[in-house]
């Protein structure tokens, strides 16, 4: 192996850690407050505690669906940013937070509307109906706010100020325990208490990426208001972004409903399984966002040479990040399973499948980090298209082997031949230069500048003291 190619630590690491570091606390920071109403709502009763699960989970599944916002404006302000076209990042970044409301203000009537319908879809038992009506009906209220939180994150990490998002995420998470505590208990709105104090924090958090956002607008002379053939264009380049998620929602669906099928014990071990490998997946996103950001604003720069070197760095850091996480839940697995249940049934189901994901995680580690720099790149039409074949081989290897009756351990080799196929995708698409297109915008070309000079001055304006 040649020095260029050996992991050794080089100048682009420190660069590629100071992203992924603030990444990974953002995006631990953000399942707590699920976790947090959780905790609170549980002591007022079970029905208070289901209502709230049925309507989290519609919840959460609207903003993972909705994460295309994020993502999309990460890579279109990054590539601005790389092109020296600063007052043309944050236009493109305040078109991605328009967009975000406006999706919000629909979704968030849909909540309220419908609100006792979904939360039957989504399991409630009769008594626990009526809390998850409340709690759905006031938490989509916030729905304007969290989709701007998340464009707005978007917008952070293609300037490469992802502290900021750290930041934020930090003292929201932390204002969402006191809030709740207050409203819910000595204030006694029970689970109203809970949504309401989500609710505020959420806004809170909204005016706090407004003002940063608002501040920078103001130095660059970047339009605030509405410019609605600019939010159509930010909508019409996430549709394949959002055709990719709700491709990988469908196989995350795909495994549980197949495990439920195989009994109580297998659904129980593949609940654990999957938070686990959720939790993992935090910790790739991370690299993965850190490379998103990082390549949108060299390719903006029109620097490719830099670009294959960011794209064989982040990746080499996936594959080596993936070996660790694997070696660790081998060496914690017997500790960790009895922490979740003492049906000796479910725990050896367990043992199984925490294997196959050791396995897997070296495999998964890089597809994650690919996903991340195509986004990055702007590659969405590519990522859909593959995502309609990846997900379809995996359908068919789940199905396949739930109709030869292999157990939850074959829904997971059929999730390992998933990632198999997502790795062959990325990574042939990667060798290419079809997803190397330079300049402000995908598709056009343009002289580049010094991103890193682009990026540090918008990062004076941004960062928070």
């Amino acid at each position: 192996m040649t020095s260029e190619h050996s992991f050794r630590p080089t100048a682009e690491d420190a660069r590629l850690l100071k992203l992924a570091l603030p990444a990974l606390g953002n995006l631990v920071a953000e399942p707590l407050f699920l976790l947090a109403d959780s905790a609170i709502v549980g002591h007022l009763g079970t029905p208070q505690l289901a209502g709230l699960a049925a309507a989290s989970a519609l919840l959460a599944t609207l903003t993972y669906l909705c994460v295309f916002l994020a993502y999309g404006t990460t890579a279109a302000v990054g590539r601005r940013i790389g092109a020296g076209d600063l007052p043309g990042a944050v236009r493109q970044g305040v078109d991605g937070m328009w967009l975000g409301v406006i999706l919000g203000v629909v979704l968030g009537l849909a909540g309220i509307v419908f609100a006792a319908p979904l939360v039957r879809v989504f399991g409630a038992s009769p008594e626990a109906v009526p809390y998850g009506v409340t709690y759905l009906r006031i938490a989509s209220i916030g729905q304007p706010a969290m989709l701007l939180v998340l464009a707005s994150t978007g917008v952070l990490r293609g300037l490469q100020d992802i502290r900021t998002t750290l930041v934020v995420a930090a003292t929201g998470a932390g204002m969402n325990v006191v809030l709740n505590l207050v409203l819910v208990y000595p204030v006694g709105m029970g689970i109203a208490g809970s949504a309401t104090g989500t609710v505020l924090v959420q806004y809170g958090m909204a005016a706090a990426y407004a003002v940063v956002v608002y501040k920078a607008a103001r130095k660059y002379d970047a339009p605030l208001k509405p410019d609605f053939e600019g939010i159509k264009q930010a909508a019409t380049a996430s549709i394949p972004l959002l055709i990719r998620t709700i491709l990988l929602r469908i196989a995350l669906l795909a495994g549980t409903i197949l495990a439920a099928r195989y009994g109580t014990e297998a659904l129980a071990a593949q609940q654990v399984a999957w938070s686990l490998w959720g939790f993992l997946g935090l910790v790739l996103d991370a690299l993965a966002i850190a490379g998103q950001a990082w390549i949108s604003q060299l390719l903006g720069a029109s620097d490719v040479a830099g670009a294959r070197r960011a794209t064989r760095r982040t990746i080499e850091w996936g594959v080596v990040l993936g070996v660790l996480l694997a070696l660790v839940v081998l060496a914690t697995r017997q500790g960790f399973i009895p922490l979740f249940t003492e049906d000796q049934t479910v725990r050896n189901l367990l043992e199984d499948v925490l294997l196959l994901e050791a396995l897997f995680l070296p495999i998964a580690a890089p597809v994650f980090v690919l996903d991340g720099l195509l986004i990055g790149a702007g590659d969405g039409r590519f990522l859909a298209w593959a995502g309609i074949a990846t997900t379809s081989a995996y359908l068919a290897a789940a199905l396949g082997s739930y109709h030869l009756d292999q157990g939850l351990t074959g829904l997971w080799w059929a999730l390992g031949v998933f990632m198999l196929a997502r790795l062959i995708a990325l990574g042939t698409r990667i060798r290419t230069d079809q997803w190397i297109v330079t300049g402000a915008d995908r598709g056009a070309s343009g002289a580049g500048t010094e991103d890193a000079t682009a990026a540090a001055e918008v990062a004076a304006v941004t960062q928070t003291p």
